[in-house]
């Protein structure tokens, strides 16, 4: 098995963070979450993760409360793509709807 995990910093105040682990070619489990910084403090504001069994994506606000949404589909691989696409693409989209409470 192999793991990886690594930050990406898309600005000063704003990045995701990555981890993933693989069995040969087949992701296992993966975390990929966008952060914002408020105030000095790291706040998810997006998380895909495969914690209770299937991959999901949980939208969170500035109280922690969670909105989870499942991703149909059962292959790691093609969920961890998305994710990381997601959030690189939609990043700032998701920090106004965290920003505005929605």
């Amino acid at each position: 098995m192999k793991e990886a995990q690594f930050t990406v910093m898309l600005t000063s105040e704003d990045r995701y963070r990555h981890h993933h682990v693989r069995f040969r070619r087949d992701i296992l489990g993966f975390v990929v979450q966008y952060e914002t910084r408020l105030e000095g403090k790291w706040f998810p504001v997006v998380r895909y993760d495969t914690r209770h069994g299937f991959a999901q994506r949980d939208l969170l606000d500035k109280k922690g409360k969670k909105q989870k949404t499942p991703m149909f589909t059962e292959d790691y691989s093609k969920a961890l793509t998305f994710a990381e696409y997601d959030i690189q693409s939609n990043w700032r989209i998701y920090k106004q709807r965290f920003l505005k409470g929605a």
